[in-house]
């Protein structure tokens, strides 16, 4: 019997370890990381049971001489922190450039995207 024990023991350690790993690789490895510049359009704060900053920027990948967006694409992020919220809530309407990281997969609590930005800069129009 004793022996059956340190199998069992074994077994149940090397399956904490892998659900460790498999969380902490789905939920909070940076997949990747960059800048986007664009136009804040929207930032709201929503959930039903855990409240998070969600926002949409928009890219302008094609622009007229008088700067008006033809094409463009949005694009969709989660705020984490209350303090960056803030700041990009003054910016809404203007240029901004954000710094993000994406996750492989949201939670709940996080925000509803793998894209969660941690710091912004206001871009001028000028040329």
């Amino acid at each position: 019997m004793p022996g059956y024990k340190k199998i069992l023991y074994s077994i149940f350690f090397c399956l904490t370890i892998g659900l460790s790993i498999v969380v902490y690789w789905k939920y909070y490895f940076t997949f990747s990381e960059g800048y986007r510049t664009g136009l804040i359009q929207k930032l709201s704060l929503r959930g039903n049971f855990f409240k998070t900053h969600e926002g949409e920027l928009v890219l302008s990948s094609i622009v007229s001489s008088n700067n008006i967006a033809l094409a463009s694409e949005k694009f969709y992020f989660s705020v984490p922190s209350d303090s960056i919220a803030t700041i990009l809530q003054n910016y809404e309407g203007k240029q901004v450039k954000l710094h993000y990281v994406q996750k492989n997969n949201s939670i709940c609590w996080r925000g509803d995207s793998e894209y969660l930005v941690d710091g912004v800069t206001e871009q001028s129009n000028t040329k």
